[in-house]
């Protein structure tokens, strides 16, 4: 059985895995490491400066000669300068978030820049289509970071249901037993990111990689609710302060003890005052290993378990 979707035809790819672009997390090293293994890497810009971001792609394109991609947080500040200069440098795909891509999608199609948005709603998936995505990624609250309010089991089929272009399925994906369950709703790609935080190539402080491999089934939380802009991270003092204050709807101050948590757990390792963004299934990571030994590991677990339920449903 081989898995081959419009996904792998659109971006020209051995396998239907996309790692996520997270901010602080996802650098050239783990992006290219993944698009070598044959899914997809996606490099993280978040607030990234520009001349930092051309870097990281320069590198990528060192490190690999396959396709990977750039998240675009389009909150940022300096967006404009990041979109002008992933065309200069020709990235082939860019994932978008935080925002609405329509500003750019005319300039990134022409420049024949595969753009695929992170939706967590059917409407925003049509609006997507309507201005010309090539698929987008339907993401369940169960992942880590900024999420909406569906898991992904509902939203998934509810997408393909009502778009006509590929879906990638994301939020609590961690093996191949979830990837076949997404293909089973008519998905025909999966992202993976906080697996991929336990990759040997990702560059985020060991500290927090042990933070995952030591995360229960219950030990993410929601946070900044009152915001508006709800962030799953795993539980430490930080998640715990933010409760207090979401409690009191005090979300200025939440913004305020916020700002730069996310750099300060990943880079600096500071595992109770920095934000450790991570998704529902850190319970299920229990070891660091190549990027390569999760795509492969993914791929064929999920062969195997549709080989299983197609034997099944025929008896």
């Amino acid at each position: 059985m081989t898995l081959t979707t419009r996904i792998t035809t659109l971006l020209d790819i051995e396998h239907p895995v996309m790692q996520g672009g997270m901010a602080w997390t996802a650098t050239a090293e783990l992006s290219a490491a993944v698009s070598n293994a044959g899914g997809i890497g996606v490099i993280g810009a978040g607030h990234m400066p520009t001349d930092l971001l051309r870097e990281q792609i320069q590198l990528a394109k060192e490190l690999t000669g396959r396709p990977f991609g750039v998240n675009l947080m389009l909150l940022t500040p300096h967006i404009d300068d990041i979109v002008a200069m992933v065309l200069e440098e020709h990235v082939p795909m860019v994932t978008t978030g935080a925002g609405n891509p329509a500003k750019y999608m005319g300039p990134l199609k022409d420049a024949g820049i595969i753009v695929i948005p992170i939706v967590p709603s059917v409407a925003l998936a049509k609006r997507m289509e309507s201005i010309g995505a090539d698929a987008i990624i339907g993401e369940g609250m169960e992942a880590g970071g900024h999420i909406g309010e569906l898991t992904t089991m509902v939203l998934t089929p509810q997408l393909v249901d009502a778009v006509d272009i590929p879906v990638i399925a994301a939020g609590g994906i961690a093996d191949g037993r979830g990837a076949a369950a997404a293909f089973a709703l008519g998905a025909e790609g999966v992202q993976l990111g906080t697996r991929f935080m336990c990759a040997e190539e990702c560059t985020i402080h060991p500290a927090v990689k042990e933070q995952v491999l030591k995360a229960r089934d219950r030990d993410t939380i929601v946070t900044g609710r009152s915001t508006g802009h709800p962030v799953r991270v795993l539980k430490n003092k930080l998640a715990r302060q933010i409760m207090e204050l979401d409690r009191d709807n005090r979300s200025a101050e939440i913004e305020a003890l916020g700002a730069g948590k996310l750099a300060q757990a990943m880079r600096q390792g500071d595992i109770e005052m920095g934000s450790l963004m991570a998704g529902q299934s850190a319970a299920m990571v229990s070891c660091i290993e190549p990027a390569a030994s999760i795509v492969e590991g993914i791929v064929a677990e999920a062969e195997e378990t549709l080989r299983r339920l197609g034997a099944w449903a025929g008896q």
